[in-house]
Parts: structure tokens; sequence; C-alpha cells
């Protein structure tokens, strides 16, 4: 499963001056990881955002979005954002700013 390299990109741009940004290749995309910690990635043409549980059904009400069910049952506090939703940087920076924030509130994973 290929994903939008140049949304990946978009977002490598965006995201760069994150302290403990790390890149995965997961799902079949690509996985944006934060002190060891998904907090997006870009699956085919949609970027995933993890924006916890708390904020999952307000999130699902916004325009272009709708729940992440790649094994096809949602996985709560995940979303998919659609490319219309991602269009400008404005608006992708938007979405990475409530993944990074949600993620930045949690510990950081520790190493085995």
């Amino acid at each position: 499963m290929a994903f939008d390299e140049k949304l990946a990109d978009r977002v490598r741009q965006l995201l760069k001056d994150k302290r403990g940004l790390s890149e995965k290749k997961m799902f079949g995309g690509l996985a944006f990881m934060l002190r060891g910690r998904m907090c997006c990635g870009v699956l085919k043409d949609d970027l995933v955002a993890r924006i916890g549980v708390d904020s999952y059904e307000k999130a699902l009400k916004e325009p272009h979005v709708r729940p992440m069910d790649f094994t096809g049952r949602a996985m709560r506090g995940y979303v998919y954002v659609g490319r219309n939703g991602t269009k400008t940087d404005r608006a992708l920076k938007k979405w990475l700013d409530r993944s990074s924030g949600f993620v930045s509130g949690l510990a950081g994973k520790s190493r085995r």
C-alpha cells in the first residue's frame, strides 16, 4: 500500500523542529513518532491524526474527517483526515498541532 509522498514531505517540513521526531513505516504507510509515540501518519492520501479519545467524537464532526478503521474496526482516538482537509499548510498544521499536543502530554516510551 503506497502513501502520498508529497503529503509526507509537507508533514516532515511542519514537524521538523519537534524534539524526538522520527519516522517509521507502519500499517502500509508512514508514521511520524514523537519520543517513541505515534503522533500522526500518512496512509494512501489521508493524514492519520492521533488526537486522543477525549477529542475523538468532536473531531468526527469536522469536514473531511472519518474514523480510522483500516482493520475494519474504528480505532478511537485516531482519525483519517481526507485530502481536502489538508489542502493548505494552515489546515495541515492545525491537525499536526492537535496530534503533537496530544502526544506531548503522554509519557515517553521506555526503551527495552
